[in-house]
């Protein structure tokens, strides 16, 4: 796992870049050649960045957007410090649902952020990528953008609250369907169940996006800060007590046999054989 007391990032090493323009902190994941895919170290900068958005006066609204062909493909299994180890399965697991708190705190900062944020979601959004997406405030996809929540296929829970966030948005049905099933949903699915508020044709995506973001930045400050925390007060109950149970079941199946030969059926490209161990 990654030096959690690092407050910097290292030039070279972006997950995420982030610059103001016009009272618009556009927060652009950056690593295309990997389709964005996620890690501890992005979940760290995530919330380095979350803060210096936090308290930059200059900014009224947050347009998360991704360079490349993807928003996200989900977790990059090949960032280092991506499996943690113990003494025992128990120490372990322990250490597992430490992690995955500490990421829950990440996401935290950055759902819980005074600004509105607009996600603007292209190709792949998958696993933690549909997560993330998720917590945004409002959602523009392109024509092209896939959803999903796959883990279940690989033996893992899903672990970032993205079902909850569905079950929220669209309903418990579409949220227990999605996350059981890993189906994929295309955009105009996603429109269907409430998950998108938008969706346009790729070449007009980010002109949509910032068009969204102009118009709420162009608001009352004070009114559109109160209107995000009394919609979230209201749609959000539960939530954290919810996320804790979260970090202990994804814990617990990231750490199973099932998961295991979840991971290693997908790198041979075989159906897993799982034994609910």
């Amino acid at each position: 796992m990654i030096d959690t007391l690092d407050r910097e990032i290292p030039e070279g090493e972006e997950r995420l870049s982030l610059r103001v323009e016009d009272g618009i902190a556009v927060l652009t994941l950056c690593r295309p050649e990997k389709l964005n895919g996620w890690s501890w170290e992005a979940s760290r900068q995530l919330g380095v960045l979350a803060d210096r958005i936090r308290f930059d006066e200059r900014v009224r609204v947050v347009l998360v957007r991704a360079e490349g062909r993807a928003f996200c493909a989900g977790i990059d299994v090949t960032a280092p410090g991506g499996a943690i180890t113990g003494r025992s399965a128990a120490e372990r697991t322990q250490r597992y649902a430490d992690g995955i708190r500490w990421v829950h705190e990440r996401f935290a900062v950055f759902a819980g952020l005074p600004q509105p944020v607009v996600a603007a979601v292209q190709g792949y959004c998958l696993g933690f990528g549909f997560e993330l997406a998720l917590m945004a405030d409002v959602r523009i996809a392109a024509d092209d953008a896939v959803f999903a929540l796959p883990e279940a296929g690989i033996g893992v829970s899903v672990d970032a609250g993205g079902d909850l966030r569905i079950a929220r948005d669209a309903g418990a049905g579409w949220a227990k369907y999605l996350a059981l099933t890993g189906r994929r949903i295309d955009a105009a699915t996603a429109e269907r169940l409430g998950l998108v508020q938008l969706v346009t044709a790729p070449g007009d995506l980010e002109g949509a996006a910032r068009d969204t973001a102009r118009e709420i930045a162009a608001a009352a400050p004070l009114a559109v800060r109160a209107i995000k925390r009394n919609v979230d007060a209201f749609a959000d109950q539960g939530l954290a007590a919810a996320l804790d149970r979260t970090a202990l079941a994804a814990a617990l199946t990231l750490t199973s046999e099932d998961a295991r030969e979840g991971y290693a059926a997908k790198a041979a490209r075989r159906p897993p054989r799982f034994e609910g161990r």
